[in-house]
């Protein structure tokens, strides 16, 4: 089990309690500093069953600039997407946490990640 966090984040920290409180073997991946390739993110992606656009920060300043909230939410720009998280890496939500079953969650909740806790 891995989890994407940034430490400045309370969702994150809320998440990493709770995988703590419950005993949980994960490996913590700080995704600012260890930016995840666009492999990586359709991997993902794939793993959660969504789209770039819908684990994209689009309140963040980033996203702004590059007008995120315009661009097209279709197959032909799903790679625009994915490029633009890799590239500003603080556009992914967070914090997502893979599964053992290899499944993943965005956990934003307890409820979430003690869903991922539970997928063997």
């Amino acid at each position: 089990m891995e989890i994407w966090i940034n430490p400045a984040c309370s969702k994150c920290r809320s998440a990493v309690s709770v995988l703590d409180a419950e005993g949980a073997e994960y490996t913590v991946r700080r995704y600012l500093e260890d930016v995840p390739s666009e492999d990586e993110i359709r991997e993902v992606l794939e793993r959660l069953g969504l789209e770039p656009w819908d684990i994209t920060r689009t309140q963040e300043a980033a996203a702004k600039e590059l007008g995120l909230k315009e661009w097209a939410r279709d197959d032909s720009s799903r790679k625009r997407w994915i490029a633009a998280l890799a590239a500003h890496p603080k556009l992914i939500q967070r914090p997502i946490i893979t599964a053992d079953d290899g499944s993943a969650v965005v956990g934003r909740t307890e409820d979430a990640v003690r869903d991922a806790l539970s997928r063997k």
